[in-house]
């Protein structure tokens, strides 16, 4: 099943959905990450919610609800939205499925990588590292091995 997504685009008011169209499909809610400034420093989405509908203007205009879970979210954080347009039930509950259990899979990764546990590196005795600090400075040091080796050849 092949599906057409809509661009993302920023979610900060029920306003931005004026030309959502009153179809059936699935629709995705991301924050936006922006890691440390640096030389290599990105912006990505993170993908927190995944949702099929029967009618996607209404159903994303009730994320703005007085009694909606997503509203402080919405209005705290920095998310966006993105849709298809899927006129088959079946269809929009396969798409929904597979999407949520593919973030399921990711947030489990991204809980394993990202392990807030803080632990004094060996060397130094002094600096404090996160599980995911140390295991970009493996990898950095690899690549600058590699990099070492390749030169001195």
């Amino acid at each position: 099943m092949e599906m057409n997504w809509s661009r993302w685009f920023r979610c900060e008011s029920s306003f931005e959905l004026l030309l959502v169209p009153n179809q059936p499909g699935v629709f995705a809610l991301a924050e936006e990450i922006v890691q440390a400034a640096g030389p290599n420093s990105r912006r990505m989405l993170a993908v927190f919610e995944i949702q099929e509908a029967d009618d996607l203007a209404h159903a994303m205009s009730r994320l703005f609800a007085a009694g909606s879970g997503w509203r402080t979210k919405l209005a705290e954080a920095r998310c966006y939205i993105r849709y298809a347009i899927a006129p088959s039930i079946a269809d929009r509950r396969a798409a929904a499925s597979a999407l949520k259990t593919w973030l399921n899979s990711q947030r489990e990764v991204a809980a394993q990588v990202f392990e807030q546990k803080v632990v004094r590196a060996a060397e130094s005795g002094e600096e404090l590292k996160t599980v995911a600090e140390r295991a970009v400075d493996r990898v950095t040091h690899g690549m600058r091995l590699s990099k070492q080796s390749a030169v001195e050849i």
